[in-house]
């Protein structure tokens, strides 16, 4: 009887290679010069090492952002509101690994910069270090424009967010569009120029009339990231989930699917069981080892001689 016996090989899971980047890294002047030529400024979200490398996989990436929604689409948590700053840390480190040339931005969880500047700054300094991203992002306007002052003027790179925050979704009574009304428009247009002049490089515009995401890009001079607000922002994100078609639950109206990758990982599951449960699954010879006939037959001899001393003993 002839055995399949393939060349010897590591069957363990070797050491990651750090992915190759396909350009220079972003930085925040790469930003403001895609901004000034009118090129849009491509950024989506990633959650692990997986997702970085999918984001870093295209040269059209600018930034990659660690979004606090990693907290309902990776962690099934209810909102964002549950996400830890540990968490954070815990995911970004791991997306850190897996980016190239894309500037990486995370987001400050719920209640990291509240209580007070100091506590703001040792939670913004410890997702700068232990989770080795670029720059942090921060929901709120004027009325955290002091912290962004103190953190830019010690060299943290700090993107605002104005329009819906998800992050305040109770107190707004949910996911809403914002800056409906003229005067909801003003507090959002004065919300954005706060946080640019305490020194914010970019800030995301979410779920804001189109024509209030156009005029607030055309009153700044850094720029901006839409998230539904329209298609005149400096640039759009996306949550990666949504772009891919992998996540299940509700989709906004403002997202797009550009694949379906959830029809794929579940028909490919039910192919994998279907495929164990029929006993086609493993080969073999393709999908098997095995040892060369003398070993195996050595192994045979030496068990039988190992059961009938047993047999003799009882």
């Amino acid at each position: 009887m002839t055995f399949y016996a393939p060349p010897p090989q590591d069957v363990s899971h070797p050491q990651q290679q750090q992915p190759k980047a396909a350009r220079k890294k972003v930085t925040i002047q790469t930003l403001n010069n895609l901004r000034q030529s009118n090129t849009p400024i491509t950024t989506l979200t990633a959650y692990d090492y997986p997702t970085a490398l999918a984001c870093s996989s295209s040269p059209l990436v600018d930034i990659t952002l660690i979004g606090d929604s990693l907290a309902q689409v990776a962690l099934g948590l209810p909102s964002t509101t549950h996400l830890t700053l540990s968490d954070m840390i815990h995911h970004a480190r791991a997306v850190a690994r897996g980016t190239t040339h894309p500037l990486l931005v995370a987001d400050m969880p719920f209640g990291t910069y509240h209580a007070s500047t100091d506590s703001t700054i040792l939670n913004a300094v410890r997702l700068i270090q232990e989770a080795h991203i670029d720059a942090i992002k921060m929901e709120g306007g004027e009325e955290i424009a002091p912290l962004v002052t103190r953190l830019t003027g010690i060299g943290i790179p700090v993107m605002g967010h104005v329009g819906l925050l998800p992050q305040r979704h109770v107190a707004l009574s949910g996911y809403k569009v914002q800056g409906r009304t003229a005067d909801a428009a003003r507090r959002v247009v004065r919300d954005a120029l706060a946080l640019q002049e305490a020194g914010a490089f970019s800030i995301v515009v979410e779920a804001v009339p189109k024509e209030l995401g156009r005029y607030v890009t055309e009153k700044l001079r850094v720029p901006t990231i839409g998230i539904g607000a329209g298609p005149w922002t400096s640039g759009q994100v996306l949550v990666i989930d949504d772009a891919l078609g992998s996540w299940a639950g509700h989709k906004p109206k403002f997202a797009r699917r550009f694949a379906e990758l959830k029809a794929l990982r579940d028909g490919g599951v039910h192919r994998y069981a279907e495929a164990v449960r029929g006993g086609t699954f493993p080969d073999s010879f393709v999908e098997s080892y095995a040892m060369a006939q003398e070993e195996w037959e050595r192994f045979i001899k030496a068990e039988t001689i190992v059961e009938e001393k047993q047999v003799k003993k009882d």
